[in-house]
């Protein structure tokens, strides 16, 4: 596999070949004073971010040199974009300055795509780290990740993702991947809050949190994106939270068994309690640290693995 776009269509035994590879780096790696692997040397990670990040960038950041990649941040704020720049011109010259791997977050739906076809006969691999309200496939993955180790398998499991699904990448590739892996994924939201076309997903849909919550094996709960929003979905952030935010009462509904999850970052108060967030039931520490070794296992197949274009 030369990129990694999307989870819309993903081979499920790709995905797993993944998970399988984090989860080997991730016991590798376990205890060594010197996180250090020698399987990307030589090789060139750049990652191009239109948009903000912590945990997405850092991360791959991390994953690249824990490999022995040369690892280069290019931010569109501090580079040739801010004097107008076309992206297709950014990346040809980022492939002719010698990138194997652009990693790219960007606002506009299909811009990893697009990259991908620009950088075809450079021989580019291109992770797509987030683009608009499309897809994120590494969070899905690391989130697919952080449930197998919890829960350890995903056949039968029910999954619940909840809130802001509209604008939400996130909720799109792990309701395409979870789904692939054998989970019932149910989406919670108020109307206002979902995509058109709904559905046509592979999903259950749900409008009252309460109700849902003891048949499920894991909630994820999704961050309220105001940055995107143009108009009110929803009252207020108080009616919001008393309608759809995970408080201790809720927390008590739910199995003991059942994981709580959230990309990030979180808001706090209103989609989430800190008593629910820091509680043992929360994987959300453990999404980030999963983050490093997934992303190291994509890097592996996609540059380094046999099949893998040099």
């Amino acid at each position: 596999m030369k990129h990694l776009l999307a989870t819309d269509g993903l081979d499920p035994a790709f995905a797993t070949a993944v998970l399988d590879t984090a989860e080997e780096l991730k016991h590798t790696l376990l205890g060594r004073e010197v996180r250090k692997l020698p399987t990307l040397r030589g090789r060139t990670v750049i990652t191009l971010f239109y948009e903000n990040s912590t945990r997405t960038r850092v991360s791959f950041e991390i994953a690249g040199k824990w490999m022995s990649a040369d690892v280069i941040n290019v931010s569109a704020s501090s580079s040739s974009v801010n004097k107008g720049e076309s992206l297709r011109d950014t990346a040809l010259t980022l492939a002719a300055a010698g990138a194997d791997c652009v990693i790219i977050r960007h606002p506009a739906s299909g811009a990893a795509q697009r990259l991908s076809g620009w950088l075809a006969e450079a021989g580019t691999a291109v992770v797509n780290a987030g683009d608009g309200t499309h897809e994120h496939p590494t969070q899905a993955l690391l989130d697919a990740a952080t449930l197998r180790e919890r829960l350890g398998s995903f056949e039968g499991r029910r999954i619940g993702i909840v809130g802001d699904v509209l604008h939400s990448r996130v909720a799109r590739s792990n309701i395409h991947l979870l789904s692939a892996l054998g989970a019932e994924v149910v989406l919670v939201a108020p109307p206002t809050l979902l995509p058109a076309g709904v559905e046509s997903l592979p999903v259950t849909v749900s409008h009252e949190l309460d109700a849902e919550l003891p048949a499920l094996d894991a909630v994820m709960m999704l961050r309220v994106q105001a940055e995107r929003m143009h108009g009110g979905f929803f009252p207020s952030a108080r009616e919001y939270s008393i309608a759809y935010g995970l408080n201790e009462r809720r927390m008590k509904l739910l199995p003991e068994h059942a994981v709580v999850l959230h990309p990030g970052p979180m808001l706090r108060g209103m989609e989430i309690a800190s008593a629910v967030a820091d509680s043992p039931a929360s994987a959300i520490t453990e999404q980030v640290r999963n983050g490093v070794h997934v992303r190291m296992a994509v890097l592996y197949h996609l540059l380094a693995s046999e099949g893998a274009a040099a």
